[in-house]
């Protein structure tokens, strides 16, 4: 950094992919060009029909993990094509998985055309997401014929992993009785320009309803990416594979989410006064809203166009400190400036030893520099699923000064990997929230936390201490959220600010590594 100051150029990033988004909501689409649209989609369906109902030859299964992915030789003979990045960077990206999920199919088709419910359901997925127009209506009462042309912007795990930007037709058809195809193809709203870094080849779900009133998904991934940025080395394993962004992450996902949004609520449990609002279903649902929210905003957060560097840590196992520097002005954030830190780093544990290190709020003493040494104490739990890790808590610090001020927690855990978000929140605030006074989403909230992810490697030789079988290391990333308020009417921040922040989480990584003992690492 050259100046003692950051002005508030890098606080308002822009990302170039707006223009198109703006360029078609200020002008209509051409009759011509919904032509070629409603082509491409219907093409687009035709394809993902045939992929998803033929298994062999299309698909293989790889020998190291049995995942599917296509045979690209077979492929490319059944639907010829010119691919769209010629670069020697470019690769292609595909995968196929199966689940069931506790959504009705047309409920599941419902929320796949509407955005804002798309990234309800996938928050740690989709991190944005738009309608631009709708092409065609669906039939009444299925849907079947919606056409829509969208925008989603994809981002995972971690600043290093870069978020992918598509512009999209999403095509609805039910097929027979029951069952649903939605397709999601890329579209060229940029008349070839070489903004875009990835490209959607027919991709979607089918979905079977069953007679229980669950849903019968069965997913294909099929990307293709022109990885001019090259993707960290800590994350290349991962990403390259088709894990990151693969079927198998939405299968789960939704797995997970409509766990959470179908939970019966019969474990609640609460040490305090919160305990009778908490067996009320509307302080109960105001708390979900209020911390699936901080879910939501704790994954957008993670791509961090427009940061700044500071490369202190070590660039062996770990990535250095990324800062970034913005402006809150959207609802139910506190208004000032934010910093923005984060950094990953490999550790060479089983993820599940790691989720249990951050879930567990009585070692959490042993890495929250700002608990100053006091330990917590969880007086709430609501479950949000099966596993005993998926759960909200509320955890009150043991700091008598500072009696007023509890944390909104947070976590899950699924085969993929696992997150354990929370935010300081006021002992007012959170009795309003659960007394249902006011809507939980006017409440201010900044949340920080970890995402623990596999590292998409075979067999490091390292095991878990809960199963010594398993094997490999995990990914782990820090990100904290500071608010700063605006110091002058210049609204400039000096450095020494981002110095804190910075300060903050490199004392939080090295307190990690020397209780989880990973210190040799660097």
């Amino acid at each position: 950094m050259r100046s003692s100051d950051l002005s508030h150029e890098f606080i308002n990033p822009t990302i170039s992919n707006n223009v198109a988004l703006a360029y078609y909501q200020l002008n209509a689409i051409p009759e011509t060009e919904k032509a070629v649209m409603i082509e491409t989609a219907a093409s687009a369906m035709e394809e993902l029909i045939r992929i998803l109902q033929i298994n062999e030859p299309m698909w293989i299964k790889s020998n190291s993990d049995e995942r599917y992915v296509l045979n690209h030789e077979n492929y490319d003979k059944i639907f010829p094509r010119a691919y769209r990045f010629k670069t020697s960077s470019a690769r292609i990206e595909s995968s196929k998985d199966s689940g069931i999920a506790s959504i009705s199919a047309l409920q599941l088709v419902d929320t796949f055309l509407d955005a804002n419910k798309w990234v309800d359901l996938f928050p740690t997925i989709v991190t944005k997401a738009k309608t631009i127009e709708v092409l065609q209506a669906g039939m009444f009462g299925t849907q079947s014929g919606c056409l829509q042309l969208m925008y989603g912007q994809m981002h995972i795990l971690s600043p290093l992993v870069l978020p992918r930007d598509f512009y999209f037709l999403r095509f609805c058809q039910q097929i027979e009785v029951g069952t649903w195809v939605i397709v999601d193809v890329s579209y060229d709203c940029f008349k070839a320009s070489t903004t875009q870094r990835s490209w959607r080849l027919p991709s979607g779900c089918m979905i079977q309803d069953m007679p229980n009133g669950c849903s019968k998904v069965t997913w294909v991934e099929h990307v293709e990416v022109d990885d001019k940025t090259q993707t960290h080395r800590l994350y290349r394993d991962l990403v390259c594979s088709s894990i990151a962004y693969g079927a198998q992450r939405w299968i789960v996902t939704l797995q997970r989410m409509c766990e959470r949004f179908g939970c019966s609520f019969d474990d609640v449990s609460s040490s305090s006064e919160f305990g009778a609002m908490f067996a009320m279903p509307e302080g109960r649902s105001s708390i979900m809203k209020l911390s699936h929210r901080m879910v939501k905003n704790f994954c957008g957060m993670l791509s961090m166009s427009g940061k700044l560097d500071f490369p202190q840590l070590s660039e062996v196992n770990n990535s250095g400190v990324r800062v970034n520097v913005r402006k809150s002005i959207e609802p139910g954030e506190p208004n000032g400036m934010v910093l923005i830190a984060a950094t990953s780093l490999w550790l060479p544990l089983h993820s599940q030893d790691v989720f249990n290190f951050f879930a567990n709020e009585k070692t959490r003493v042993q890495w929250d520099v700002l608990s100053n040494g006091n330990p917590m104490n969880e007086i709430a739990h609501i479950p949000t699923g099966a596993h005993p890790g998926n759960c909200i808590s509320i955890i009150q610090p043991f700091v008598p000064t500072e009696g007023n001020m509890l944390l909104l927690q947070e976590s899950y855990i699924d085969t993929l990997g696992s997150m354990v978000i929370y935010a300081p929140v006021e002992v007012a605030t959170i009795n309003i929230a659960v007394g249902g006074e006011v809507d939980s989403s006017d409440i201010p909230i900044l949340p920080s936390g970890f995402i623990i992810s596999n590292d998409g490697r075979l067999d490091t030789g390292t095991s878990s201490s809960t199963n010594p079988a398993r094997s490999g290391g995990s990914l782990l990333t820090v990100a904290f959220q500071i608010l700063v308020p605006f110091p002058s009417p210049s609204q400039v921040l000096n450095v020494e600010s981002v110095a804190t922040v910075n300060t903050l989480i490199s004392l939080t990584v090295q307190k990690i590594k020397t209780v989880l003992n990973c210190t040799g690492l660097d």
